[in-house]
């Protein structure tokens, strides 16, 4: 799932980089409204007013599923990426990787602080990956991108000296360098959360950082510093004064003082806030195009077209055969369809997303039927053998049929046993496009004869059903991140990935499942992630092409269609790039806010 993957960039790839994400289940999608106390008042030049439809579970960069692009602002990593996608030193000035690809040393910046004004050492970096990304105690996040080979190992991280770390990785692993761009904690705030233990013996790390903490005890390294937060309000984050960026001009950068986060969950609302001058940034659908088009130059905001979106919507069954507490996650009955993959063949085939792209994306955009990126090297075309599923709903009743599927007389469908087939499918209710995407394929699979019950739900609601109760039938997802680099979505596509959302196994701490399979294919995609990340380039493609013929010959995801990335911007905020593959403030640290252009 994307998260925060419209204003910021994709940091947990999804959706997300996520959550996403990486999907709109946990992302911060910039599109709602503004608190009236806030509208009352003068837009101040030294601020930007941006929204979101979600609040923190956790300000703790490792433990939160809720609202987590707010970390792009706060932390930086060994490494960035620009809008291109290409690799720029960050924390780190400079790194030398080994001629055998297994060593890589990083030389940090000298002179880098944390936003409470102590220095930012080597041991920062030690302790954020030994301490608490491979901790086998703490359910980072991390852990599904550092996990190397097929013994799932770690790589071993040593200080050379204040100003070098060494990593040192069991076997090659291309994506490793990209990897390094998670963010960097601090070891001054945080080692005694992970020594000390609460009375069931985790660590007190895991309650670190919660939603209650004093923003001036969050300490982070990025451009900028947590500065308030009201709960079902807004989150403000401030310059933060150590950041380490200097323009040409040794001018301590960002140049914006302050962001504010609204919290409202209604994109509709978020349109009428930014025509009216309360935002500074919508997320521009195909709803609103027109009408923003019309107003662009009156309203003093520019469209910014970044190509396709590197999220797709995406549908997925819960095949989970679990058990927990005694009760089954779903319901046997229903277990049985989905993980009947000519089921999922069949609602693939009736899925008319043609009609989609017509009535809810203006025409505007394209079929999806990959989970890597078209502009990815490693994706396959259809012409080059990738299996795509055209609206045959003819081919679906046909498909079910032979899967022992019965019509009655007014074609309805029942199982072998006599059930009827029927499940709910749930979506974001703040997301307008999701919600129709959710009727018109609630339409399509009455044309085969399956009852779909739709139930629209607050995202919070979603990502604990995802990652917490995994009791849900059918889930609509928007943003599922798709990237340049495989590697970047292997917590979806691992057994025992923290996204493996349509058979996920439970992570560290919480209640454990029995009765869960996993199936053939299902293993064969997660052991050929691992092998991709290890084998030289001709070999790499070799291997995701094969993915991706098994993602869509079973279908754990049924990818829908995919639209272009498009964002409006005020005009007084000067140095926007917006970028699908980073989203639109990438580069907020040399933003700048000219309030000449909003008047001109």
């Amino acid at each position: 799932m994307a998260r925060l993957r419209k204003f910021t960039s994709n940091r947990r790839w999804r959706l997300p980089i996520i959550l996403g994400f990486i999907l709109g289940i946990v992302a911060i999608a910039v599109n709602s409204c503004v608190p009236t106390q806030l509208l009352a008042k003068p837009v101040n030049d030294s601020q930007i007013i941006l929204s979101s439809p979600v609040e923190p579970n956790t300000f703790n960069p490792q433990l939160m599923e809720q609202g987590v692009g707010i970390l792009n602002l706060l932390y930086e990593g060994l490494i960035r990426e620009n809008g291109q996608g290409e690799i720029k030193p960050a924390l780190a000035e400079s790194w030398d990787i080994s001629a055998d690809q297994k060593r890589i040393t990083f030389t940090l910046r000298k002179g880098l602080k944390w936003s409470d004004g102590q220095p930012l050492t080597a041991d920062d970096v030690v302790f954020t990956y030994k301490d608490i990304y491979t901790n086998p105690a703490i359910p980072s996040y991390a852990k599904d991108f550092l996990q190397i080979g097929k013994n799932r190992s770690f790589p071993t991280v040593k200080k050379l000296d204040n100003w070098r770390v060494e990593f040192n990785l069991p076997e090659p692993f291309a994506p490793f360098l990209r990897t390094t761009k998670l963010e960097i904690l601090p070891a001054h705030i945080l080692r005694d959360s992970i020594i000390k233990k609460d009375s069931a013996g985790r660590p007190l790390f895991l309650s670190t950082w919660g939603t209650n903490t004093p923003p001036n005890q969050i300490v982070s390294n990025g451009a900028y510093k947590l500065d308030s937060y009201i709960p079902g309000e807004r989150i403000i984050v401030r310059k933060n004064p150590y950041y380490w960026r200097k323009d040409i001009h040794n001018q301590s950068q960002p140049y914006i003082e302050r962001i504010i986060i609204s919290t409202v969950n209604n994109n509709d609302t978020s349109l009428i806030q930014f025509r009216s001058g309360g935002l500074d940034y919508i997320d521009v659908n195909s709803r609103y195009f027109s009408l923003l088009k019309r107003e662009e130059k009156r309203g003093k905001f520019t469209i910014y077209n970044g190509g396709s979106q590197l999220g797709t919507t995406a549908m997925m069954f819960n095949l989970n055969t679990g058990v927990r507490n005694g009760q089954p996650l779903v319901d046997p009955i229903k277990s049985r369809w989905f993980n009947t993959v000519e089921f999922r063949q069949a609602v693939a085939y009736s899925i008319n997303r043609p009609r989609m792209i017509n009535n809810i994306f203006a025409g505007v955009g394209a079929m999806q039927n990959s989970p890597i990126a078209a502009q990815s090297p490693y994706y396959l075309a259809p012409q080059a053998g990738l299996p795509v599923y055209e609206y045959n709903p003819q081919k679906a009743k046909a498909l079910l049929i032979k899967a022992g599927f019965r019509y009655n007389n007014q074609g309805e469908l029942f199982d072998s046993d006599g059930h009827r087939v029927r499940f709910t499918l749930t979506a974001n209710v703040a997301n307008k496009v999701m919600q129709n995407i959710a009727l018109l394929i609630e339409e399509d699979l009455r044309q085969i004869g399956i009852q779909v019950d739709v139930n629209l739900i607050p995202v919070g609601l979603i990502v604990d059903k995802l990652t917490n109760r995994l009791n849900w039938d059918c889930h609509l997802l928007d943003g599922f991140p798709m990237t340049i680099e495989p590697h970047e979505t292997i917590n979806f596509w691992s057994t025992q990935g923290n996204w493996h959302f349509f058979n996920r196994q439970p992570q560290a701490g919480q209640i454990p499942i029995t009765g869960q399979q996993v199936a053939d294919w299902e293993q064969k995609i997660s052991d050929l992630y691992i092998q991709g990340a290890a084998a030289n380039e001709a070999e790499r493609k070799q291997i995701y092409a094969e993915t991706q013929k098994l993602s869509q010959e079973y279908l754990p995801f049924i990818y829908l269609v995919n639209s272009l990335s498009m964002v409006s911007v005020k005009n007084r905020i000067q140095g926007v790039k917006h970028s699908s593959l980073q989203g639109t403030f990438w580069n907020v640290y040399e933003l700048k806010i000219n309030s000449l252009k909003a008047s001109s």
